[in-house]
C-alpha cells in the first residue's frame, strides 16, 4: 500500500512541476510526466497518467517515447502498461533506435524478448492481412471473371430457350 501512495505523490509532484499538463514538457528536453514515470519504472503512475490523457507516443527532444524510457530502465511493467495502452513500439528515436534496440543494448534481455515477440507478432499479422487482402482482390477478380462467363452462358441459354 505504501508503494502506491509513494508513486501517487511522485505523480502529483510531476504534474505540479509541469503545470498539471500530462503531455507538457518539463524543460527543454520535452520530457512529459509519462516519460519520467516510464524512466523511473513507475508502472502505476504511468497507468494513471495514460488514463488521464497522457500521450503514450509523445516524443521528447531526442525522439524518445515513454516506451524508449521504459526499455532504458528495464521496466517490463511499464512496457506492458504502454503496450496495453496501444503505444507504438516501433518508433525510432533520433539515433534510429527502437525501444527493443535500447532494451538489448542495456542488457535487459527480458524486455528485449518481450518487445521482439510483439514486433514479430505484428509483422506476422501485417503479412497475414496483406496476404488476405491480396487473396480477396484476386478472388474478386476471378469471381468476376467466372460470373462474366457464367453470365454469358446463361444469356446464351436464355436466348436459346427464347427461340
Amino acid at each position: 500500500m505504501f508503494l502506491l501512495e509513494t508513486e501517487s505523490v511522485y505523480c502529483k509532484s510531476n504534474l505540479f512541476e509541469s503545470g498539471f499538463a500530462v503531455n507538457g514538457g518539463l524543460d527543454g528536453s520535452g520530457q512529459s510526466p509519462a516519460h519520467l514515470a516510464a524512466c523511473g519504472g513507475q508502472a502505476f503512475c504511468l497507468l494513471w497518467l495514460l488514463q488521464t490523457g497522457a500521450d503514450a507516443n509523445q516524443q521528447d527532444a531526442s525522439g524518445e517515447t515513454p516506451m524508449h524510457k521504459a526499455a532504458r530502465a528495464g521496466s517490463l511493467q511499464c512496457i506492458s502498461v504502454l503496450m496495453a495502452s496501444d503505444a507504438h513500439f516501433d518508433i525510432c528515436n533520433n539515433g534510429g533506435q527502437t525501444a527493443e534496440d535500447i532494451a538489448w543494448s542495456y542488457g535487459f534481455e527480458e524486455c528485449g524478448k518481450f518487445l521482439n515477440m510483439h514486433r514479430r507478432t505484428q509483422d506476422l499479422k501485417n503479412a497475414s492481412l496483406s496476404s488476405l487482402s491480396e487473396r480477396h482482390i484476386l478472388n474478386g477478380t476471378l469471381t468476376g471473371q467466372k460470373r462474366g462467363s457464367a453470365s454469358s452462358s446463361a444469356q446464351d441459354g436464355k436466348k436459346a430457350r427464347d427461340w
